[in-house]
């Protein structure tokens, strides 16, 4: 089997701080939270206020009116990502390409608004007002969907569901489908637009969000001693991931290259990581293994870093156990302190972070971090973003159910 490398050569994103790579970016390097009071439904009842939306987002841009209505905003934000991607790469897809250019788009909850909505008008309308887009605009893939019917690629089309690794397992695949030969580019990454009263209901009944509702900015706070949960957030981010050779063949921008990716399983609990850090461990090893990196030549990890009580913890653990004595030299920050927890389409943001430090010099911090743990105790680039080297950068992602990505990208030559 063929081996070919890959190059990321585009990138889109909607997030709760920009609606724009550039926007994103500077937003996280000034420490910007994108934290607020929820605006989607009216939480006033409800234990949890707080959210980081997507807002004043003009979807028009991008589909008409009634396009849009037939879909969940988890397929609108994935379209806007989609498109700046590709525009972004300078790809086009034509008649004799399309064939060889693939869509691998995951969401780990997909169109929840959309189902709570119809749910709603059976309820109080009829089974016969129920709209006859319902299904095709809930279901999870209709993001790959959409975007390759829009685009034309008619190479793979996928999409992952693995809870909050959903798409760095997005961008894992790609990579393998450019790397084995099975398409010359994928549009690739992930979108999760699910800030609905089920949701936040659902996750504050785990005791799994913050409940810091006086304070919505400083409520995702990684790794510090006061924090009590993550904040739930929404977006989108996409990237075209191209095969070297086919890339500088266009001459298409070269942002970083993709050297690794790493999946492996906890087995162990439903939304618990082992308290041993082992599933974390495994798939760090693995993917380093993949990029034939030596754990002390990363510069900057991207961490998981959810702001939970547990999972910091244990993030903490199997860094130190994979880069040994590095631990403490490489600068790992939480860019989830700024955007909240975007769910299955935080693999893909925080790879987007990688490449955009690599670019240009420099880590976003960890804001909100002022009194970590004794146990947390390694460079998390701490309220203020650094400018550094990075050459090699690793970003974890982990879901729930024990599923595990890493994806280790470099600096393109």
């Amino acid at each position: 089997m063929m081996t070919r490398r890959v190059v990321v050569t585009g990138m889109g994103l909607v997030t709760p701080l920009g609606h724009t790579v550039e926007s994103t970016w500077q937003a996280l390097l000034d420490g910007t939270s994108g934290v607020g009071f929820i605006t989607a439904f009216d939480a006033s009842d409800f234990a949890v206020k707080i959210a980081a939306e997507v807002r004043d987002l003009d979807i028009s841009r991008w589909l008409d009116v009634k396009e849009a209505r037939r879909f969940g905003r988890h397929v609108h934000l994935a379209v806007a990502a989609s498109e700046m991607a590709l525009e972004n790469s300078g790809l086009e897809i034509t008649e004799e390409n399309a064939e060889r250019v693939g869509v691998v788009i995951g969401s780990g909850i997909g169109g929840l608004g959309l189902i709570e909505e119809q749910h709603e008008i059976l309820r109080t309308r009829g089974p016969r007002r129920v709209s006859p887009f319902f299904i095709p605009g809930a279901i999870i893939n209709m993001s790959s969907g959409i975007v390759s019917i829009r685009t034309g690629a008619r190479g793979p089309n996928s999409a992952t569901v693995t809870a909050c690794s959903t798409s760095a397992h997005a961008i894992g695949d790609a990579l393998m489908y450019v790397r084995h030969g099975y398409a010359d580019a994928i549009i690739c990454g992930g979108s999760e637009s699910v800030v609905t009263p089920l949701t936040v209901a659902g996750f504050a009944s785990m005791r799994a969000l913050s409940t810091r509702n006086d304070e919505p900015e400083r409520a995702s706070r990684p790794w510090d001693r006061d924090r009590d949960g993550f904040v739930i957030g929404e977006g989108a981010a996409v990237v075209v991931l191209e095969e070297l050779e086919h890339a500088r063949r266009r001459g298409a921008p070269i942002l970083a290259e993709v050297l690794g990716f790493g999946m492996s399983s906890d087995a162990y609990h439903i939304s618990a990581p082992c308290e041993d850090g082992d599933g974390a461990i495994r798939v760090m090893r693995v993917a380093l293994e993949d990029a034939g990196v030596a754990a002390e030549n990363v510069d900057y990890i991207n961490a998981h870093g959810t702001s939970t009580p547990l999972g910091d913890r244990v993030e903490t653990i199997a860094i130190k156990a994979v880069f040994g004595d590095h631990a403490r030299r490489v600068a790992v920050s939480s860019t989830k302190s700024m955007t909240g927890h975007l769910l299955g389409a935080a693999g893909s943001l925080e790879f987007a972070v990688c490449v955009l430090a690599m670019r240009d010099g420099v880590v976003p911090p960890t804001i909100n971090l002022d009194d970590p743990e004794p146990e947390n105790d390694l460079d998390y680039v701490p309220h203020t973003a650094r400018e550094m080297p990075v050459d090699v950068a690793l970003t974890n992602s982990f879901g729930f159910g024990g599923t595990n990505a890493c994806l280790v990208v470099g600096r393109a030559d």
